[in-house]
């Protein structure tokens, strides 16, 4: 730091001596004053400068409430906003212990990378982090971080907390002994286990029985379970603040009871026996119009009533005892949430197991599930959590349960679902037709050859995501799921006119071997008479909406590539290749666009009319 002997300052006390020469007493003061300023000025700018050599020469950025991963409204859709951009979540799950060993990950992460993931959905074990109350290790899931994002890869750590598969596997030992302090829940008759992936056969039980399953009801467990997740929220900002490798966070996994329709515990049938609680009570008035169809008219056929016991309201039954557990379920995950957020408030969503659509009774009970049939529950029990997010493993149930879960408030994430046949045409589906933030096949790192057909949709939808994001919610995109050859044409509106969507006929293939299904296309209307089309196994007519001449010409269709947001074409299609102009022809690229490197084609198509 300079002193009084450097030249800089003997120049302004020589300044200061002229100036007492003059008589001018006023003139020497403000000359004073200045100096001391710029003395001030300069030190200060010195000691900026060497922070900012010691730092290495690189501007750290900072984070604020808008700047980390969040969710933000564009139309009717719901965009994750990472970086100051929206982002696609083009997601695998990983087995559930796969990221407890950093050693283990080591070779999974190029795999991954070669599979055109982007993102990465990890299980973190309450059991890891706290192996003893109050004492945290984070050293494994440090490096599961640090090494997701060496590879450039999104994380979606999965808080294996309390439940995971509607049991208790997950706490760590010193919660699970203590059963006194943290207790479980309690089944009557039925047979246990209640939901196994074993042989182990299910045998029936004699009365009541405590399960492995800790109670919802308990706020010795919530407390137990939010202040774990604090830790874990607090401890991701401090490695993860600044970088965003985190993204989201998925708190618990497929909660609901086993083995019985609710929690017969002393605890849950004091509970049960008690008042509707007003929270829920208020929420259901206020929101009484639009409530789910299947919950209002369970409300309904109980009479409307607006106070009572879970019986007087919603009448008895077991749909009841899954409204009772839904509503439990989501006070306790909600608490968690607002704990966890109060530390870092990154997007945070629950997952649900489901039930198969027109089999069993309707409504089916729910055992506190986080279902769309009761989605109104969870919403007022737990209002900070963002998504309700579906685990649709169903092929045939596969787009009825993305329209009951991409709801308005609910945007649609789809946390697992089935690899293998069919998932790349279904991630197709989700994004163009319901604004999916994401998609993420279960088991990502369970195969050793990688899903090329997931990985082709993987590497279109990297190309197509800033034009989609620009289309998101503004009713210019949409896509057709066709699950067989024998599934009739599709018809859906997008801009200015209306597409029919076929299966693709086997004789249009040119030689490539025919799909047999199920196939997708996403559409995205980039102009009054333009249109992007990408997908395989389809064929395409277009009809006018607006008034002009009846019939419709396709001008230039012409096969290409995004790279870096630019549409780069190749080559033209005409001939067979789009029927003699009568059909675009989605299948396979042709080749002629370099590189080619996904089993799926986009195109560019411009229309004209004609009478």
């Amino acid at each position: 730091m300079y002193t009084e002997q450097d030249p800089e300052v003997q120049d302004g006390d020589s300044g200061l001596q002229e100036l007492a020469l003059s008589e001018d007493k006023q003139l020497v003061e403000n000359a004073k004053q200045i100096i001391m300023k710029l003395r001030i000025l300069f030190c200060c700018t010195l000691i900026c400068s060497f922070a900012f050599v010691a730092s290495g020469c690189r501007s750290i950025p900072t984070t604020s409430g808008s700047d980390i991963p969040h969710l933000q409204k564009q139309g009717t859709a719901t965009q994750l906003i990472v970086d100051g951009k929206p982002f696609l979540a083009l997601a695998g799950e990983l087995n559930n212990n796969s990221a407890t060993s950093v050693e283990h990950m080591k070779p999974v992460w190029s795999k991954l990378v070669e599979r055109k993931v982007n993102t990465v959905l990890a299980g973190v074990s309450w059991a890891q982090i706290e192996p003893r109350e109050g004492k945290f290790d984070f050293s494994v899931l440090d490096g599961v971080i640090r090494d997701a994002r060496s590879h450039n890869l999104r994380l979606v750590p999965l808080w294996f907390a309390s439940w995971k598969n509607s049991l208790s596997s997950y706490p760590p030992d010193w919660v699970k002994r203590d059963f006194e302090r943290f207790p479980r829940a309690q089944i009557v008759g039925g047979t246990w286990p209640g939901t196994t992936i074993s042989e182990v056969p299910r045998t029936p039980v004699a009365g009541s029985m405590s399960i492995e399953l800790l109670s919802p009801l308990s706020d010795a467990n919530r407390d137990a379970d939010a202040r774990a997740f604090a830790a874990l929220m607090r401890h991701i900002k401090e490695v993860d603040g600044q970088q965003h490798t985190v993204i989201m966070i998925q708190v618990e996994n497929e909660v609901g009871m086993a083995g019985d329709s609710r929690d017969r515990s002393p605890l849950a049938d004091r509970a049960y026996a008690g008042p509707v609680p007003k929270e829920l009570m208020d929420y259901l008035q206020q929101h009484k119009d639009n409530l789910i169809p299947e919950l209002r008219k369970v409300w309904e056929a109980a009479g409307f009533k607006t106070a009572g016991t879970w019986e007087e309201v919603f009448g008895p039954s077991r749909v009841t005892d899954g409204i009772f557990m839904a509503w439990y379920y989501a006070r306790y995950i909600g608490r968690v949430v607002e704990a966890g957020k109060a530390e870092y408030p990154l997007p945070m969503f629950v997952n649900a197991a489901l039930y198969g659509i027109g089999r069993g009774p309707q409504p089916p009970p729910s055992g506190g599930r986080p279902w769309d049939l009761v989605m109104d529950v969870w919403r007022a029990g737990a209002p900070r959590i963002d998504m309700l997010s579906p685990d649709i493993y169903s092929e045939s149930d596969y787009p009825e349960f993305c329209a009951k879960y991409a709801r308005p408030g609910n945007p649609l994430f789809i946390p697992e679902t089935r690899s293998g046949q069919g998932a790349a045409a279904r991630a197709l589906y989700a994004f163009g037709r319901h604004d999916a933030i994401g998609v993420s096949p279960m088991g990502i790192d369970r195969y050793p050859q990688p899903d090329n057909d997931l990985t082709g949709s993987y590497d279109l939808l990297t190309q197509l995501a800033p034009l989609m994001a620009e289309h998101q919610g503004k009713g210019t995109m949409s896509a057709v799921l066709l699950r067989s050859p024998d599934d009739p044409p599709q018809r859906i509106q997008v801009g200015n006119y209306t597409l029919e969507v076929a299966f693709l006929n086997p004789q249009k293939t040119l030689g490539e071997p025919p799909p047999q299904g199920p196939v997708a296309a996403i559409f995205i209307a980039a102009g009054p008479d333009e249109y992007f089309a990408a997908g395989s196994g389809v064929t395409v007519g277009f009809s006018p909406n607006t008034p002009g001449p009846p019939h419709v010409g396709l001008a230039t269709v012409e096969e290409g590539t995004f790279v870096n947001g630019r549409w780069v074409p190749g080559c033209v299609m005409a001939g067979d290749d789009d029927d003699e102009g009568q059909y675009v022809i989605l299948n396979r690229p042709s080749g002629c666009c370099s590189p080619s490197t996904t089993t799926k084609m986009i195109q560019h198509i411009t229309l004209y009319r004609y009478r």
